[in-house]
């Protein structure tokens, strides 16, 4: 009898609501600093994980977890960018 696998769970920083990591979006800071989102989720880096929403990635720039998550300030010209990108993944908002 096979056990089911474990699904792996990862905290959105803008809602704080545990989910499945495929139901949300990585924001990852490359190597050299970059800060974009990861849609494939295989990006060298530090990640952190939001809703595919733009209330969530407000939210989390809003409480400073993106700030905290990667040690380095999210400028509001990363932050429009952020949005931009979240657009196009979420244009339904």
């Amino acid at each position: 009898m096979q056990t089911p696998k474990k699904v792996p769970m990862r905290q959105c920083t803008g809602c704080r609501v545990m989910k499945s990591k495929k139901e949300l979006v990585r924001v990852v800071k490359s190597p050299t600093g970059e800060v974009a989102l990861d849609l494939h989720g295989k990006a060298p880096g530090r990640g952190a994980y939001v809703c595919p929403s733009i209330d969530c990635l407000k939210r989390s720039r809003k409480t400073r977890a993106l700030e905290r998550a990667f040690g380095k300030p999210v400028t509001e010209e990363l932050e429009a960018e952020l949005l931009a990108q979240m657009a196009e993944v979420a244009p339904d908002e």
